[in-house]
């Protein structure tokens, strides 16, 4: 009689990757549709083409390149450029968002061997990319409401967070609420986002530990500036730029951010104090996705100074 002889876990909970992506596209659409009714075809168009070269090129790269089964069955691909979308201005030259699709893909995720090996969220390091390359067309903001038909000929302006580093400090918080400012596709309303973030809590795709000790930490931290003269508010700061894109939808990446409660609430307190300290202080006005790619790559530090013990006892409550 043979035995089969298997690691750990033994015991399946019925989940799966697709599911899991499944939830989180669920949970940006109420941030889409926003940014569709704002910016109109330019967010069709710039989400249409991330998602569909994030998906092209995974399979391509898996098919030609690895030699390797697809995988995009499992949404991932579709989650990171939905993501990359959401960091991109929807005016933005489709030929760009290739070139970041690529980059996301080819080298934040496949070339380290694709889902939950790549150690740096994918979607970021695109962003980042084409930041760095392209700054002028990167920090191009459309102003909302200009019509459904506009795209390259969009009549631009400052980001919230521009006009506070240029000195404006006449933010309207309702604005930042339901998304009447300039921006990218995934940072224009707060309400959808957090619609989104709750959803995700609620269906245990996320836990609330870096959520919250990033947004806490933050709100700390810029308190306590605010009282020294420096800086703008709490709310301002909380609700604009990509606080709670990166907070609920980038950091939580699984295969990027720590596995232990406590390395992810170290690991949101970093990306807390970095955000703020670039925003406040850099020459960057948004600081989170710099943020988040430097916790990434203190993650397999923070989980080896905080290992998770499988299988230990429950301690007895006295």
């Amino acid at each position: 009689m043979k035995k089969l002889i298997s690691p750990a876990p033994h015991i399946h909970s019925g989940d799966s990757v697709t599911r899991r992506m499944g939830y989180v596209i669920l949970a940006l659409l109420p941030a889409w549709g926003v940014s569709l009714w704002q910016f109109g075809l330019g967010a069709l168009l710039v989400t249409a083409i991330s998602v569909a070269s994030c998906v092209l090129f995974e399979f391509l790269i898996q098919r030609f390149l690895l030699k390797k089964a697809s995988t995009i069955g499992d949404l991932s691909a579709i989650v990171t450029g939905l993501l990359l979308a959401f960091n991109l201005p929807s005016n933005l030259p489709w030929w760009i968002i290739i070139i970041g699709a690529l980059v996301a893909i080819g080298i934040g995720k496949m070339s380290f061997g694709g889902l939950g090996n790549n150690p740096f969220n994918p979607a970021l390091v695109g962003r980042v990319f084409l930041l760095i390359s392209f700054p002028a067309q990167m920090t191009s903001w459309p102003l909302p409401n200009q019509g459904f038909m506009h795209y390259m000929n969009a009549e631009t302006g400052a980001t919230p967070l521009a006009k506070i580093a240029n000195g404006s400090l006449n933010i309207s918080l309702n604005d930042l609420l339901i998304g009447q400012t300039g921006g990218s596709l995934g940072e224009v309303s707060a309400i959808a986002l957090i619609i989104g973030a709750v959803f995700l809590l609620a269906t245990g795709t996320i836990r609330y530990y870096i959520p919250v000790s990033i947004l806490g930490t933050a709100a700390v931290f810029t308190a306590i500036l605010h009282a020294c003269g420096i800086g703008t508010d709490v709310l301002t700061q909380l609700l604009t730029g990509g606080m709670i894109l990166g907070a609920c939808f980038m950091a939580t990446d699984y295969a990027t951010s720590p596995m232990t409660k406590l390395g992810q609430i170290i690991f949101g307190v970093g990306i807390g104090i970095i955000t703020v300290l670039i925003r406040e202080f850099g020459i960057y006005p948004e600081g989170m996705s710099f943020a988040i790619l430097i916790m990434n790559a203190v993650t397999p530090l923070l989980n080896r100074l905080t290992p998770r013990r499988f299988g230990a006892p429950k301690k007895k409550k006295q």
